[in-house]
């Protein structure tokens, strides 16, 4: 008697992990809920930062450029240069304040969605 039925099986642990990997890309999973807690929480200050230090950045060029007409020597520039510089810190002072206030309104957005997932890891 002949038996034609027979079973090969071939594993790779590469093959496996790449598939898996494959796989990954396709198929909707949220990860587990920390990371998913965090990635809500550096969204909620994302917007605050970029806005905070680019209303520095711009505070400070403004500064930069009341010192520089300080510098040009003339008394009639000095006034006009002190003035600019103050405006420029003026500006830089805002900057942290801006921050709290747009990432309080983001965090408020997010708020719910975080306490839900917080009360999934306890």
């Amino acid at each position: 008697m002949n038996n034609t039925n027979s079973f090969e099986y071939n594993y790779s642990a590469d093959k496996q992990r790449e598939i898996e990997g494959i796989l990954r890309k396709y198929v909707d999973d949220n990860g587990d809920v920390y990371e998913q807690i965090v990635t809500l929480d550096k969204k909620a200050e994302r917007r605050g930062t970029v806005m905070s230090v680019t209303m520095g950045a711009i505070g400070t060029l403004i500064m930069g450029i009341g010192m520089s007409i300080i510098m040009v020597g003339q008394v009639a520039f000095f006034a006009i240069g002190v003035l600019v510089g103050v405006i420029g810190l003026g500006i830089i002072s805002l900057a942290y304040p801006l921050y709290k206030k747009i990432t309080q309104k983001d965090r408020e957005k997010v708020a719910v969605e975080i306490i839900n997932l917080s009360s999934q890891v306890q």
